[in-house]
């Protein structure tokens, strides 16, 4: 793994890097669900198979990380229920003193990139202060094709004009982290521990940390 100062651009994924992916396991997987099954006037047990075959059906697709998508399909207003919960947005551990820590050296470029909608990244930005720290956030959605797709690495090296040789890139997913490498990524960096409410996962193919905390030295 190089050191920090092998880059100049530093591009870091939010959920599950970032920001503890508890919270989203939290909100799809707990409380939509529930809020499906008491509009139903279902059990939630009956609710929850349809809803993860559903999930399954767009998996890796630019509609999965849709928040209006799924308000459509569920029937539900997600944008008034991720509001409501964001209190439950947090930092992974030692992420924030990563930001800190990158800003205070100004040396290279640091950009958020997600999947995550528009909607959901402005709410977590504002609850999370990444304001405070980052001046470049970058959704998918902005470029038509989600982080998996090579398509979204040519139009994202095109939008922010970096080096793939001096890049470092940061994510918990392995399908995302296989299109980093697959489009020539100098770092690419797996995380391990993304959801602090589970244990660490494997990650295979490229170099892993538990978290951001251990790329600080």
């Amino acid at each position: 793994m190089r050191a920090l100062d092998a880059y100049d651009t530093v591009l870091l994924d939010m959920d599950g890097t970032l920001l503890d992916l508890a919270y989203d396991n939290y909100f799809w997987l707990e409380l939509v669900p529930r809020c499906m099954a008491r509009t139903r006037g279902l059990p939630e047990a009956e609710v929850r198979p349809e809803l993860l075959e559903r999930f399954a059906a767009v998996r890796g697709t630019l509609e999965w990380y849709c928040i209006d998508y799924w308000a459509l399909e569920l029937g539900l207003d997600l944008r008034a229920l991720k509001a409501a919960s964001s209190h439950r947005v947090r930092y992974l551990p030692g992420a924030e003193e990563f930001l800190r820590r990158l800003q205070a050296d100004g040396r290279r470029r640091v950009v958020l990139v997600t999947n995550a909608h528009r909607y959901t990244l402005e709410v977590k930005r504002g609850v999370a202060g990444l304001d405070r720290y980052l001046e470049h956030f970058v959704s998918s959605h902005d470029y038509g094709a989600p982080k998996e797709h090579a398509v979204f690495w040519q139009r994202l090296q095109a939008g922010l004009d970096f080096d793939p040789a001096t890049t470092l890139f940061v994510d918990d997913s392995p399908a995302v982290l296989a299109a980093a490498v697959a489009h020539g990524l100098a770092g690419v960096i797996g995380v391990t521990r993304p959801d602090t409410r589970q244990p660490a996962r494997p990650v295979d193919d490229v170099a892993t940390v538990e978290g951001l905390a251990d790329l600080l030295g």
